[in-house]
This record gives C-alpha cells, structure tokens and sequence, in this order.
C-alpha cells in the first residue's frame, strides 16, 4: 500500500510493505532521505548490504543504487524535495532513468 503525502516543496513517499517483499534498486539525481518506521530491512546501497531495524534515517547520496528487501512487515518512507503533487507522475520526475 503507497501514501502520498504533499507539502510545500516536499514530498513523502509511505510505503507498506509485506515481509519478504522488495523494493527495486534505482537511483536519484539528488540525496534524500528513507525512513524506516517499522520493522527490519535488508537495505543495499550500490552493493553494500545493511541489516537495519525501525526507527532509522538513512541519508540516500545522489546518484547510489538502492533498494530494500522486508525482513518483516515494514513502514518505509522516502522524503524528496519536489514541486510535483500529482501521484500519477511523482514516480517519473524522481527516479533517475537509465
């Protein structure tokens, strides 16, 4: 299940995801921020592998592969800074294409 959550010149990606789920590798052009507010993750950033519980803030550095895999069921929330409060595009101007 995706939140979107909206602010002035923030964005607020929440993320339920069921134990044993992944969350994709892919990139930005800037740094931000994941949250993770529940639960255990496996987090790999361009190949490291972190085993992290709940509570965490993770700074995500420009350009660094990333992705998480649940260990149990997990809240993740990734905070961007975007002017764009349309759901159906957030995906498209954030992720960094190929």
């Amino acid at each position: 299940m995706i939140t979107h959550h909206f602010s002035d010149g923030l964005y607020a990606k929440e993320t339920h995801i069921s134990a044993g789920q992944m969350l994709m590798q892919h990139q930005h052009e800037y740094s931000h921020f994941g949250i993770i507010a529940k639960g255990r993750v496996v987090f790999v950033k361009d190949g490291d592998i972190q085993i992290i519980d709940a509570p965490a803030c993770l700074n995500i550095v420009a350009g660094q592969n990333h992705g998480i895999k649940a260990m149990t069921d997990v809240v993740w929330y990734c905070i961007h800074h975007t002017d764009e409060k349309d759901p159906s595009k957030i995906d498209d101007v954030l992720i960094k294409g190929d």
